[in-house]
């Protein structure tokens, strides 16, 4: 550690002399193989991060605010952005800044390689990241600045937003001639910060840095994360909002993408919400309207902008369109591995289609439509099936924020016409591949779909791990090895233990009472108070935990053995209908196999799985989070490895660690359910 922080030091004194004044701008480099090839002739790299070669086009393009004169720290001190999409920052300096982890496929992207046989060499690349990704020091051409936008958040339109912890440091140029977008989250405040620090902490950098990757390879449009660097920079938190806050370490994660503009970015020019009163810092402001839909439209959508470059109306039609149905194919892949992202704001919804800000999302383990992953979402307006409904109803709020570049009957109409059949469409095709359906589409197909989460809902099925096992089910019309399969199967079923504690009723009973009586007694007062949806679930959870009372563990898996039997016959006909017509039944079988390996991991990021990493860096020992991500850069089936039947459930009081040996697979333990994300 010693050798480590000498070379954090040295590298901050030659940092420091290298760095660009704030208001520095670099010459313009177009991205091309001979552009970063001159760059790098120009100017030799000695260390592993100087060939990054910048070239900002964002802050080119697109109105930036000068900041108001003042004393030091002026620049980063909360207020409205009038007038402009960018505001100039600088990252705040972190204590002994130390590196967590890097994800070396996301940095190669960069046209970073790969790290050094040598310990010695490693720990310099190590040390490099640590100052750099830190925002202690700047790379060359790198231009800190804060995206200034807007959103609805629950549904209600906030006014200016921005970037209160995340900085656009540059877009970074490789020599392949891609243009990838540098973000640092949590380097410290900035004008959007209004009164909070502009820091993340360890926890919740894990998570975003885990889930970010974990997506990737998962297959599933996103935003990707390079590096997590912490610190011994602490902030207070308070974790559960419960009265007792406590100090967490300063955490910054480097993110990766083509840009983080978003549907609210589009949102700066709204007048005065009818329901808020709010309007945007850019009201009336057109001009700059126009100029981002000619930013967006030429640089993530050079296609649109080509085939309409005469017409501009028909322009931002196409290009509405298309941010129609990529958003449709990412919630309906969101879907299909049963990912919740917890808070899709509109400013949370990325203006190319990716999967952006990760905060308390969460992968189902017991198949529940309703689930609420976001601890803080109490209406349940983001629950897990409710999503593709919120994205449609964030496009309209796009919409709304393009006119009149687009006038808002066109894009109605457009989203009327596109968003439906597009998610449908994209649903039931992963779900068709995840059923190992591979030579024939039938009508019949969204219905065994909807009877199959309705048997995983019944019985309480593990997500993922029912998916997972139904690769081994015995196709042929012999019942030869089904009464295996189906004692694996009810295995990743909810016992009676995780239904109590699924089911718990959440008020007190006098409370319940109270209530009960107002509706009756006053139910214009119930109405307005507006408790009836939950008056409502209490009465089901009371209800259905004095079911589960009555009940045994022998006769629930009687229950659960029979849904089972009833929709894997139904299983077993359409998989020989897949069969028909063809003349290789080995090889329709292999075909079979594979399609459903490749769709229907064996890895998610359970909660309970970063819980048990993020315990383990809050102790000092960054293993864990390293071991998880590199299990997730292969979440699905490998050729030429058996398929292990996942275990029941985690060994209660398994810790990723200190434990060594535990899966990774298996239902989560009974603790999991008590972990709580805000």
């Amino acid at each position: 550690m010693a050798a480590f922080g000498a070379a954090v030091r040295a590298l901050l004194a030659a940092a420091r002399a290298r760095s660009p004044p704030l208001g520095h701008r670099p010459p313009h480099a177009p991205c091309s193989a001979s552009a970063a090839a001159r760059g790098a002739a120009m100017e030799p790299a000695p260390r592993w991060l100087a060939g990054l070669r910048f070239d900002n086009r964002a802050l080119r393009a697109l109105p930036v605010e000068t900041p108001p004169p003042g004393p030091e720290g002026a620049p980063s001190s909360p207020r409205p952005v009038p007038g402009a999409c960018f505001s100039r920052v600088r990252p705040a300096p972190l204590r002994q800044p130390r590196l967590v982890a890097l994800s070396e496929p996301a940095l190669a992207l960069l046209g970073l390689g790969a790290p050094p046989a040598d310990a010695a060499a490693r720990e310099a690349r190590e040390a490099e990241a640590a100052l750099f990704f830190s925002g202690n020091a700047l790379l060359p051409g790198a231009e800190p600045a804060a995206h200034c936008y807007c959103g609805h958040q629950f549904g209600q339109f906030a006014g200016q937003l921005g970037d209160g912890a995340a900085m656009y440091l540059g877009e970074v140029c490789t020599a392949a001639g891609e243009r990838w977008e540098l973000q640092l989250k949590g380097a410290g405040p900035t004008p959007f910060s209004r009164q909070a620090d502009g820091r993340k902490v360890l926890r919740s950098s894990i998570r975003e840095f885990l889930c970010s990757e974990a997506m990737f390879h998962l297959g599933i449009p996103t935003t990707r994360a390079g590096a997590c660097v912490t610190s011994q920079s602490t902030v207070v938190r308070d974790v559960f909002y419960d009265g007792n806050p406590k100090y967490e370490k300063c955490t910054v994660v480097l993110r990766i993408a083509s840009t983080f503009l978003r549907f609210g970015s589009f949102e700066i020019f709204k007048s005065a919400d009818e329901h808020t009163g709010r309007e945007g810092p850019s009201v009336g402001r057109n001009d700059i309207r126009v100029q981002m839909l000619d930013y967006v439209i030429s640089t993530f959508y050079p296609e649109i902008q080509a085939a309409h470059a005469d017409d501009r109306v028909q322009r931002n039609a196409a290009f509405f369109r298309e941010v129609t149905r990529r958003t449709a194919r990412m919630v309906a892949e969101w879907q299909c591995v049963g990912f919740c992202h917890g808070v899709l704001n509109t400013d949370n919804m990325s203006i190319v289609g990716l999967t952006i800000d990760y905060g308390p999302f969460g992968f189902l383990d017991r198949y529940d439509p309703d689930h609420v992953c976001n601890a803080s979402d109490n209406a349940g307006r983001y629950a897990y099936s409710k999503q593709p409904e919120v994205c449609k109803w964030n496009l309209q709020k796009l919409v709304e924020a393009l006119e009149p570049e687009l006038p808002r009957e066109r894009g109605e109409a457009i989203l009327a016409e596109e968003f439906d059949p597009e998610f449908r469409q994209h649903y039931l095709q992963k779900m068709r591949r995840k059923l190992g359906l591979v030579h024939a589409e039938l009508d019949e197909d969204g219905a065994l779909v909807a009877k199959l989460l309705e048997t995983m809902h019944l019985t309480g099925a593990d997500f993922t791990n029912t998916f997972y096992l139904l690769s081994s089910f015995p196709v042929g019309p012999e019942s030869l090895g089904l009464p295996e399969f189906l004692a694996a199967l009810t295995a990743q079923c909810a016992s009676i233990e995780e239904l109590k504690l699924a089911f718990r009723p959440q008020m007190d009973p006098r409370q319940l009472s109270m209530m009960l009586m107002l509706a009756q007694s006053n139910p214009q007062l119930f109405a307005l108070i507006g408790t009836r949806a939950n008056v409502t679930k209490e009465l089901e959870r009371v209800e259905q935990h004095s079911r589960l009372e009555q009940l045994s563990p022998a006769e629930l898996l009687s229950k659960n053995r029979g849904h089972w039997a009833d929709w894997l016959q139904e299983y077993r006909t359409r998989l020989e209908k897949d069969r028909e017509g063809v003349s290789d039944k080995d090889a329709w079988q292999a075909e079979h196999t594979r399609v459903m390996h490749a769709n229907n991991p064996k890895y998610v990021l359970r909660n309970y799985i970063a819980q048990n990493a993020i315990e383990a860096a809050e102790n000092g020992d960054f293993s864990e989070v390293r071991r998880v991500l590199k299990l997730l850069e292969t979440p699905y089936h490998r050729d030429g490895e058996a398929t292990e039947v996942p275990e029941a459930t985690e060994p209660e009081g398994a810790g990723g660690a200190d434990s060594g040996g535990h899966s990774y697979s298996s239902k989560p333990p009974l603790w999991a359910a008590e972990l709580c994300v805000t």
